[in-house]
């Protein structure tokens, strides 16, 4: 199901990341949610999709926090 908020996102993805970091993957899932409507694994997918997403903007620093690319 599509996130309304933030507050709203799986409590590992709550729990890990920053507001922002959380903000871009509400954002991508929703969009694959919507985007793969026939899938019957369209939970999962939409969960791959916005970590990837995730991870072209932030990565694990050295004491594994996530922390915004300098690029």
């Amino acid at each position: 199901m599509p996130y309304k908020n933030i507050a709203d996102l799986p409590e590992k993805v709550r729990n890990n990341l920053p507001k922002h970091a959380q903000e871009i993957y509400k954002e991508a899932f929703n969009n694959a949610y919507d985007q793969y409507k026939t899938r019957q694994d369209r939970e999962e997918v939409s969960h791959r999709v916005a970590w990837t997403a995730l991870k072209t903007s932030y990565e694990k620093n050295e004491e594994g926090k996530w922390k915004k690319k300098s690029h």
